[in-house]
């Protein structure tokens, strides 16, 4: 190509100016790992404060999206959540949760065993087979 004919392509070119949004931060690997005892912890407290369905479904979303099995102390928290605002289904999706989140059969019974008397205080159906299948 001649040199005036790229200048001229050069010139036609639209500008696009890229500008940071005013929101973005840079990333940082620095903070600190919470332990599993703090997850638990802040889990609980907030299922204990949850005062709406809204807030209850919201907390279990963002708990389970974390790559751990919430401890009994937290779906014990989160099952009489899902009562106080009076949802039932809420509660069944809790123990569905669980059963995607273990590795074995073994830990989803486990959970069940340990649960089960908070399952009864709260009328959830403790009919193995509904959570077994």
């Amino acid at each position: 190509m001649r040199p005036q004919m790229i200048s001229t392509l050069l010139r036609a070119r639209p500008v696009v100016l890229r500008a940071t949004p005013a929101l973005a931060r840079p990333s940082s690997s620095a903070h600190g790992q919470e332990t599993f005892e703090s997850f638990t912890e802040r889990y609980v407290s907030f299922f204990q404060s949850a005062q709406d369905l809204f807030e209850v479904q919201r907390g279990l979303n963002n708990c389970f999206a974390h790559d751990l099995v919430p401890a009994p102390a937290v779906v014990e928290s989160a099952l009489r959540a899902a009562r106080r605002v009076n949802d039932y289904s809420t509660a069944v999706r809790i123990f569905e949760g669980i059963k995607e989140k273990v590795e074995n059969k073994t830990q989803y019974e486990a959970y069940l065993a340990e649960l089960k008397p908070v399952r009864e205080e709260l009328g959830i159906d403790t009919k193995e087979e509904l959570f077994s299948s």
